[in-house]
């Protein structure tokens, strides 16, 4: 149980003590100012989260953290917080989460490429929304998001092999059918056949915006968006970026402010996908050799 004052805890609908049984396995607490910011963040989406949700989300965080004593996935290791800078930061991007238009007398699919280990394949069909998290580490935004919303797709882009691994056993212990992981680089990703063809493409915590706008732009299909999770020296990165997002057939970047209880400076950097990028970006990484798009 984490180490809120005691006074914190109330009593689940299915349970007689300050704690219940999760479905999936393992105790846990149940913190009612918690699960009211979670749905308080996800009812701004016009989401009501179920029991079964919060069930996962916790779940999630106790995997999360006991994997994190084998292996660095987040530098935030007290529950209370990671409650709060994981899944509530991650809620914040429900009400940008949009499906972009399909388009008009849209071309047959290409033929099926080859896939080496670690691709997949392009977003199921099925699924009203299709997102990718670019450099997911410990699945943040993409685990949380993939259970609030279980008519999308998530597909969780991680090159670092431990990483990725721990990725596809928490959606494995979840039961979270609708997650793919791949463990290839997020260049190599926008130079398969999952190349635009996401509605939706976050990243949380990974690079500058030009660096981003690179990675995450040639994945995101025409009409849909970009959403990077930024701090306060985005002001600074914007501008760099420019040119960048603008070659990439980005439109203007919007600012959404972020209102998180307990944080500040974080903003939620919105770039809409105009037009299809030119097929020499990204840049596979030895040719870009550390250099960001000027």
């Amino acid at each position: 149980m984490n180490r809120l004052h005691r006074s914190a805890f109330a009593l689940h609908p299915c349970s007689s003590t300050g704690v219940h049984r999760c479905p999936i396995g393992g105790w846990i607490p149940y913190d009612a100012r918690v699960n009211e910011l979670w749905n308080d963040l996800a009812r701004r989406a016009g989401i009501e989260l179920a029991p079964e949700q919060h069930d996962r989300l916790n779940r999630y965080l106790d995997l999360l953290i006991e994997a994190n004593a084998r292996m660095n996935l987040t530098r935030i290791t007290d529950r209370a917080a990671a409650e709060l800078q994981h899944v509530a930061d991650a809620l914040t991007l429900l009400p940008h989460l949009r499906a972009a238009p399909a388009p008009a007398n849209a071309p047959a699919p290409e033929p099926e490429r080859p896939r080496r280990p670690g691709s997949v394949a392009p977003p199921p069909p099925e699924y009203a929304l299709r997102i990718a998290d670019v450099g997911s580490g410990g699945g943040v935004p993409g685990i949380p998001l993939a259970i609030a919303r279980p008519d999308a797709f998530v597909l969780l882009i991680e090159s670092t092999k431990k990483k990725s691994a721990f990725l596809r056993h928490a959606a494995d212990q979840l039961g979270l059918k609708n997650i793919g992981v791949s463990d290839w680089r997020a260049e190599d990703v926008a130079r398969s056949n999952s190349r635009e063809s996401f509605d939706v493409v976050v990243a949380r915590a990974v690079a500058t915006m030009d660096w981003l706008a690179e990675w995450c732009l040639p994945l995101v299909r025409k009409g849909g968006t970009a959403l990077a999770m930024k701090g306060p020296k985005v002001a600074e990165e914007l501008p760099a970026a420019a040119k960048a997002i603008r070659t990439l057939a980005g439109g203007d970047a919007v600012v959404h402010p972020v209102d998180l209880p307990g944080t500040e400076h974080r903003v939620i950097v919105e770039i809409p996908k105009l037009g299809t990028t030119d097929k020499k970006y990204p840049r596979p990484a030895t040719q870009a050799k550390g250099k960001a798009m000027r």
